[in-house]
């Protein structure tokens, strides 16, 4: 689940933190801007994937265009993949049934069946 939201990024005493506005608490820092961006899209994610895991509404993000950084700051926006921070990643078991055919070709293809099963899902769901 791709997810963006605007923040606001400080340089103080040459290293950066920054904050996102609309999520009460989310900030990080770093000792240069590639750190900070890569600090900022992990404080997003983990932020984001908690809040679905206690199923809180997320947010609206703000328009970036309504941010007034200061001087010495500016504001952008910060994308991550939500589902790669979800902790509930236990394995369950499913039963399914396909036709014994097509079980026999993927057996003598080697196929694996959980990470295609996996895959499908993801697309189907539009969790790529």
């Amino acid at each position: 689940m791709l997810t963006i939201y605007p923040a606001i990024f400080h340089n103080e005493d040459n290293s950066f933190w920054v904050e996102f506005p609309d999520l009460d608490g989310c900030q990080t820092y770093g000792s240069t801007l590639p750190e900070t961006m890569s600090s900022a899209q992990e404080a997003l994610g983990l932020y984001i994937s908690s809040l679905l895991e206690d199923n809180v509404e997320l947010p609206k993000p703000s328009d970036i265009s309504a941010l007034k950084p200061d001087k010495n700051s500016f504001a952008t926006l910060v994308s991550v993949d939500a589902n790669k921070y979800r902790r509930n990643t236990k394995a369950v078991k499913k039963t399914l049934s396909i036709p014994a055919w097509l079980n026999e070709e993927a057996e003598k293809q080697h196929v694996n069946f959980s990470s295609i099963l996996q895959e499908a899902l993801k697309q189907e769901l539009s969790l790529k």
